[in-house]
């Protein structure tokens, strides 16, 4: 697994030199808790998700990357917003240097049983209150908070 640096609002950050559409989701179990991961590249808490592939739909890029990540089938029941920000850029060992560009899904959990994968090394599920001592990017946390707020869709 290759390593990933995140660069926000970092004027010495690298410029992009990618913009891939990627999707990823805050999935809540009926207990109000959220489905996240501990990312391999970065050690950071996510969520899960991840790029878009060639002929699939975005709710069906986070259902694949979330069952992918983190074991758990998904059902897509909304979204959050729409995190397209040019100054928050992942440069990557292989010299990739992505802008982001990534929709937020809401999900239920439909099935499944958590399990790690070559891109995450813990799954688990938190309370909203746990969430706020996680280490985790600020891009996520925002995406995190955003749902909490309940005042989404958010185009950021």
């Amino acid at each position: 697994m290759s390593h990933r640096r995140d660069y926000e609002n970092d004027p010495n950050g690298p410029q992009p030199n990618s913009l891939v559409p990627a999707a990823s989701v805050v999935v809540v179990n009926e207990a109000g808790q959220i489905l996240l991961q501990r990312r391999t590249d970065n050690g950071m808490w996510a969520l899960p998700g991840g790029k878009m592939e060639l002929g699939e739909s975005l709710a069906d890029c986070g259902i694949r990357e979330t069952k992918e990540e983190t074991g758990i089938d998904i059902h897509i029941t909304g979204i959050i917003g729409t995190y397209t920000n040019p100054r928050h850029v992942f440069a990557y060992d292989d010299g990739e240097v992505r802008q982001e560009f990534s929709i937020c899904l809401l999900g239920k959990p439909i099935g499944g049983k958590l399990s790690v994968s070559d891109e995450s090394h813990e799954v688990a599920w938190f309370s909203p209150a746990e969430i706020d001592s996680l280490p985790m990017v600020d891009s996520i946390r925002r995406r995190v908070n955003d749902w909490r707020s309940g005042s989404y869709p958010v185009i950021r």
